[in-house]
């Protein structure tokens, strides 16, 4: 894969994650306006993950049997066709299903790129290097999505959040999956697996038989759900602190700044360094960095604490989906994508829920340390982590 090529499906990934972000942004904000309460602006933002946790596997499933571009293709009308209708009729039942069809789209189209850009590396070190450009898409798209949105919406209508310019960003968010077709529609397919060589009826649940497999989707889980944790408490153990609401989104942009910037450099790391020592010591780092985060009081100390965790956490995923490929059959990459997708959205659905349910029994600060001994307990599994032998490769 050139590097034109590249660009192009990570622009496209850009493309469908910044019309669900800028769909997430917008669809809160005019159900409010319409006078709808909380809890079912809650569900409707629910919607927007709900899709990803059920069709993730499906997704994965129908990636592997017809490539890139047909998947890709079906996920930018299902992301364009709703914002187009929601831009006609704005009401609340439009919004939600458009909340669900991004969301899926946004989860399909993830899926299918890591199984194409890891099918298409040549050697493991490649395929780390596809993974940090393609793991950089979600944090831009997550600028470009919300930050463009409510721009339109503050200055394209009559007045400020009127109807005219929601209806306008909706019909321009409708614009980015068009621009992401364009670009995928050049995508080079990659040769199939034949037939013949995989017959008899499988089940995405048969992959959790691989002890490796396993392995790998538990080290993901316990990086996701730091990732979770982390957002979650912070807005929750500033306040305790007294810090400003600007002050801890800066500690949380920091976060995302960092764990973007890593990802960067994570090619020249991956190196010098096996992924399994780097996914062991940014291990250790997580669990002693949330050990350390109850002794911060000050914003600055917090910021730092956050710039650490954001460079540990933000090194793991792109090694984690290389391991995958490696270890997984190469026709059940996108099957085996899927299943992890669901696990991840459904880990960010319940990981705040449990985190706020000890935060009450025990305190922000002491959920930290929790989070520290169950990170740090899973450095047994990658001690136990033998890739010598890659399925996939």
């Amino acid at each position: 894969m050139t590097g034109a090529e590249l660009l192009r499906l990570v622009i496209a990934q850009v493309c469908i994650h910044a019309t669900m972000a800028g769909l997430r942004l917008a669809t809160p904000l005019l159900a409010l306006q319409e006078g709808y309460q909380p809890g079912a602006v809650g569900t409707l933002v629910a919607l927007f993950a709900v899709s990803q946790v059920f069709l993730a596997v499906p997704a994965g499933k129908f990636a592997d049997r017809h490539g890139i571009r047909l998947p890709l293709g079906m996920a930018c009308v299902a992301a364009a066709v709703p914002l187009v209708a929601g831009a006609a009729f704005p009401i609340m039942p439009v919004l939600c299903v458009g909340a669900l069809l991004t969301g899926g789209a946004a989860g399909a189209t993830i899926i299918t790129l890591q199984r194409h850009i890891g099918r298409a590396a040549q050697s493991p070190q490649e395929r780390t290097k596809f993974f940090s450009w393609l793991a950089i898409a979600p944090a831009a798209a997550n600028f470009v999505g919300p930050f463009g949105a409510g721009l339109l919406i503050d200055y394209a209508g009559h007045q400020r959040a009127d109807e005219l310019a929601f209806r306008i960003c909706l019909g321009a968010l409708a614009c980015l999956p068009v621009i992401a077709w364009l670009l995928v529609m050049r995508a080079r397919e990659l040769p199939r697996e034949p037939a013949h060589a995989h017959a008899g009826k499988t089940h995405a649940w048969d992959l959790l038989r691989e002890v490796s497999f396993r392995r790998i989707l538990f080290v993901n889980w316990l990086q996701a759900a730091s990732w979770d944790i982390h957002a979650f408490i912070v807005p929750i153990l500033g306040h305790d602190r007294g810090l400003s609401a600007s002050a801890i989104g800066g500690i949380l942009g920091a976060f995302a700044i960092s764990a973007a910037a890593i990802r960067v450099v994570l090619p020249a790391i991956a190196r010098r360094v096996t992924p399994k020592q780097l996914i062991f010591v940014a291990t250790c780092v997580t669990a002693c960095l949330f050990s350390v985060y109850p002794f911060t009081h000050h914003a600055w100390q917090m910021t730092v604490c956050a710039m650490c965790l954001g460079v540990s956490l933000g090194c793991v995923q792109p090694m984690i989906m290389s391991l995958m490929h490696q270890t997984t059959p190469p026709h059940r990459q996108g099957e085996a994508l899927g299943l992890r997708l669901m696990a991840i959205n459904a880990s960010s659905v319940v990981m705040p829920m449990v985190a706020g349910s000890l935060g009450s029994l025990i305190g922000a600060g002491a959920v930290f340390w929790v989070v520290a001994v169950v990170v740090g307990s899973g450095t047994s599994v990658i001690r136990k982590l033998d890739f010598s032998q890659g399925q996939g490769d």
